[in-house]
């Protein structure tokens, strides 16, 4: 595979591609909304930021089968060597070390600062969803009158 910039893939691939999904807006003024389902984007948007495609540095974060959560970035290689170009990070640790492993993966290391809040984001709903398919509620609190 060439290596190609950023940029000159997201011009390729931003008005057609098999991740694409759009979705058409509850009005005439909202016009159609654009989503892409691809490995790599946080928010599930099309849009050259958050494109898991055309950007040489992704973030991802997914459920694993067995309910826990895992952080995927892309490597060097990834332009050349596909399933092999990815560093995967398990995360399963408590809430607040993973989001300080999440913050440290993104940001200390300068790889994509301007993820870091969608990496939260994202992270947050897959704990969420996580929690809920082991069972977990979250416990209520005892009432205790006046006091």
């Amino acid at each position: 595979m060439v290596a190609a910039a950023d940029s000159l893939v997201w011009e390729i691939v931003k008005n057609n591609n098999s991740f694409m999904r759009k979705k058409n807006g509850r009005t005439s003024r909202s016009g159609s909304v654009r989503f892409s389902v691809e490995r790599g984007n946080l928010t599930s948007r099309s849009t050259y930021k958050y494109s898991g495609i055309a950007n040489s540095k992704t973030i991802d974060i997914s459920s694993t089968d067995d309910n826990r959560a895992a952080l995927t970035l892309k490597t060097k290689k990834s332009g050349t060597s596909g399933k092999s170009g990815k560093a995967t990070i398990a995360l399963n640790k408590d809430f607040r070390r993973t989001e300080k492993t999440i913050a440290s993966q993104s940001t200390d290391n300068y790889y994509r600062a301007d993820l870091k809040s969608a990496a939260l984001a994202k992270y947050t709903a897959v704990y969420r969803g996580n929690r809920a398919a082991k069972g977990v509620k979250k416990a209520a609190p005892i009432k205790r009158g006046r006091a």
